[in-house]
């Protein structure tokens, strides 16, 4: 019986974490679409150094950080995943997020300041989970910096 009732609430849990954890991935990416298009005037550029023939009144560091954990039906479905090998789709979608988000955040900072532009853009990842834990859930930090151009003109 209590094999039973661990099974149920095994598929319980990883049902709602499907129908949950899928609405609120949908949702986080309708967002992220919306917040690009409102920030795609703000240029992004992995060179270290502006072309010569742009000036700027200052230059500023700006950095967009964010925290994406995995759900318990992303865990689940790549554990299976990788038994089998293959592309882990799942956690594909939980990395592609974070980059995402980071990056915006970079942008939102750098529209803060009346920048149109950010050089130098550098991405770094981490992963935040307990190693000592196997039950821990997986999270990754995404943080996005660069030298954001106050006072460039737009191109």
């Amino acid at each position: 019986m209590d094999l039973i009732i661990g099974f149920v609430v095994f598929v319980v849990l990883m049902v709602v974490g499907r129908v949950f954890g899928g609405l609120a991935e949908k949702r986080h990416f309708e967002q992220i679409k919306r917040r690009e298009n409102d920030l795609r005037n703000i240029l992004v550029f992995n060179e270290s150094r502006p072309s010569a023939d742009l000036s700027a009144r200052e230059a500023q560091l700006v950095v967009g950080a964010v925290v994406i954990g995995e759900d318990y039906f992303k865990r689940f479905a790549a554990a299976l995943k990788s038994i089998f090998g293959g592309r882990l789709t799942a956690y594909e979608s939980l990395v592609d997020r974070g980059r995402r988000e980071a990056i915006l955040r970079m942008k939102e900072q750098a529209h803060a300041v009346g920048a149109k532009m950010i050089f130098n853009v550098r991405m770094e990842t981490s992963t935040l989970s307990d190693d000592s834990n196997p039950k821990a859930l997986f999270s990754a930090e995404f943080i996005a910096y660069g030298t954001a151009l106050i006072g460039a003109p737009a191109t």
